[in-house]
């Protein structure tokens, strides 16, 4: 389950992504088409989609401490 704070934070954070992404902009969504916001938004909730993005980058910042790693955003195809 982890701290209460982190989880509350990545929640928070992947809240404002959702709700950032699924704003209307001249009859679209800002999420990038094809990906997997985008995808996940299309049949999901908006908190069930948050809930799984925030799991996604608990465990993204889990693996770059772990292994030392640096983030390097996926290239989007255009």
């Amino acid at each position: 389950m982890g701290q209460r704070d982190l989880r509350r934070l990545f929640i928070i954070g992947a809240t404002a992504v959702v709700r950032w992404a699924s704003m209307p902009r001249y009859g679209q969504q800002w999420a990038p088409a094809g990906s997997w916001l985008e995808r996940m938004l299309a049949k999901k909730p908006r908190m069930l989609v948050a809930a799984a993005l925030a799991n996604k980058m608990a465990r993204i910042a889990w693996a770059l401490m772990a292994k030392g790693g640096v983030y390097r955003a996926p290239a989007l195809a255009v």
